[in-house]
Formats: structure tokens, sequence, C-alpha cells
């Protein structure tokens, strides 16, 4: 089994984690319940799946489920160009789209992807992310629902990845600062 990186440092335990993804829920199904319309969530690939996977159940409404695939980070620990390895899916047309993700990092990417939901056709795009980072200045766009908000580090765990690895974690850990790219 691999070690987690040297110095890692727990921010959030199993127990926190599993509160902060309740109070989302609570937060969507106050928003969405009794919408006329069935919602589409819709899954920001690879990082937003263990978050989707533990408030879909959660939500007291029938929603449709799809995902699109896009990445600023790749295998690195720091942002780049934004890569789009799946396009929009046809069914957000006319729609609410509860866009879900593991952070709100910069804001760049889940920024692109909204764009592109409401070019689409999108009629409203609420954004869920588990964590949103405290960079200390403003981001392109802001989360309707936020489970943690974490300090400006790379974090891992719960669907974020540090070099590819550890998105499976139950917890939230920070690399130390000598340890990014």
């Amino acid at each position: 089994m691999l070690a987690l990186p040297p110095r890692a440092e727990l921010l959030l335990a199993p127990d926190g984690v599993a509160a902060a993804v309740s109070r989302v829920a609570k937060a969507v199904n106050a928003a969405l319940s009794g919408s006329p319309e069935r919602p589409l969530a819709l899954v920001v690939m690879r990082g937003g799946l263990i978050f989707a996977g533990h408030l879909l159940p959660q939500l007291g409404f029938p929603v449709d489920v799809d995902y699109v695939d896009a990445t600023r980070y790749g295998a690195a620990t720091r942002g780049g160009e934004l890569a789009w390895r799946g396009g929009i899916p046809d069914s957000v047309s006319g729609r609410t789209v509860l866009l879900i993700d593991d952070i709100l990092d910069e804001g760049l990417t889940i920024a692109a992807i909204k764009d592109k939901l409401l070019e689409a056709g999108a009629v409203r795009v609420l954004i869920a992310v588990f964590s949103d980072k405290d960079i200390q200045r403003k981001k392109p766009v802001a989360a309707d629902f936020v489970g943690v908000t974490l300090p400006n580090r790379y974090v891992f765990g719960f669907g974020m990845d540090v070099r590819g690895q550890w998105r499976n974690l139950p917890a939230i850990y920070a690399l130390a600062e000598d340890q990014q790219d």
C-alpha cells in the first residue's frame, strides 16, 4: 500500500467530511425541492465523483445525472491550460443544472464550464463544491453551496488528488509547503 506523502497534514477528518456533505445536501434540498422541473446534476470528472457519490443519495427529489470532463491540473500540483476531455451533454438545454465539483480553487475551470452550460441553453446553473479554497483574491465565479473552506495549500483526499493519487481518501489532507511543484 502506498504511504501518504511525508508530513501530509490532516485538515478534516472523515466525520467532518460527512458533516460538510450533509450541510450541502440540506441547502440543495431547500433550494431545489419542489422545483417543477427535474434538475440535471452534472458532475465534474474526476474530482467531483466522490463528493457527488455522497451528496446525491441525500437529495430528496429526483435528478438526472451526467458528467463533464475538464481539468487544469492533470497530474500536476499547479493549474495550467484548461483541457476538455469530454463535451457538454446535450441534455442541459432548458434545464436547471446543479454543477458538482470537489473544489473551487482559482475558479477558472468551473467558470468556463458554467459559461459553456449557459451557452448550451441551461436556464440556471447552481454550483455545489465540497470545498472552497481561500486564495485571498476574487474568483471569476462563486459557489452556491459550499461544504468547507480550506486554506490556500495543496489539498487532497475526498476526490482531490495529489499527482494522480489519493482521491479515495475519506479525509482531507494538505501537502507540506516544500512538497508542491
